[in-house]
């Protein structure tokens, strides 16, 4: 044999496969793939082993954040924000980040137990992290919304944060109605996402659907009525 011909093989071996992809990185991975294949991933979310549902926590928090930040941009609130005189670029950031996140937690977790319970009235035995965490990832959409601020500052300027002004008329209803598409998207995936988790049929699911969005509405009803 040639000599360092044993070395060479002895390497080879040793070196081995290549590492398998962390969980972690394939739950990122899984953020932009729900766009485009909902099914995949939202069946890797019927794995309870302990590890791939700690792995799921950042992403899942980050779309939380982000699908907050996008509702409260798209609020009436939000668009007479610059009309106060102590607001600036720099505050509006700060009430984006820190509104947002409340926003986008109590939105998770309310939607969540909606969800929960809409699902039991039809018969799971699931739980209520799992029925958040479908939220979560249907939350994909509606997070990719914030692609339109960019899109209205071009377009308008300070004044999207000002009441009156170029913004409004038939340019500020085609992004409403591009926002509430993003929503009807992500109101979709949840669909997908309950038929995908449960194995159920459309109308199971559009049923467990159709039942946490009522309870939500009648929550916010009575909050709004109390308050």
């Amino acid at each position: 044999r040639p000599h360092g011909y044993a070395p060479r093989v002895a390497l080879q071996e040793t070196a081995g496969p290549r590492d398998e992809l962390s969980q972690e990185r394939a739950w990122w991975l899984r953020v932009p793939a729900v766009l485009l294949s909902p099914r995949p991933v939202f069946f890797a979310l019927r794995d309870e082993d302990p590890e791939d549902v700690v792995a799921r926590s950042e992403p899942v928090l980050l779309l939380v954040w982000l699908a907050g930040a996008a509702s409260m941009l798209a609020t009436p609130t939000a668009g007479g924000l610059l009309d106060n005189p102590e607001y600036d670029a720099t505050i509006l950031a700060i009430w984006t980040f820190i509104a947002g996140g409340i926003y986008g937690a109590v939105g998770y977790f309310l939607m969540g137990f909606a969800l929960y319970f809409g699902a039991l009235l039809l018969g799971s035995e699931g739980n209520f992290q799992r029925e958040r965490q479908i939220v979560a990832f249907a939350l994909v959409p509606l997070a990719l919304s914030l692609v339109l601020l960019p899109v209205r500052l071009a377009l308008y300027g300070g004044d999207t944060f000002r009441e009156g002004g170029a913004d409004e008329g038939a340019g500020e209803t085609a992004l409403l109605v591009l926002q509430l598409g993003f929503a009807a998207w992500s109101l979709g995936l949840l669909v997908v996402g309950v038929r995908v988790v449960h194995g159920w049929s459309w109308p199971r699911s559009l049923g467990a659907v159709g039942s946490a969005v009522a309870l939500l509405a009648a929550m916010v009803a009575a909050f709004a009525y109390v308050t």
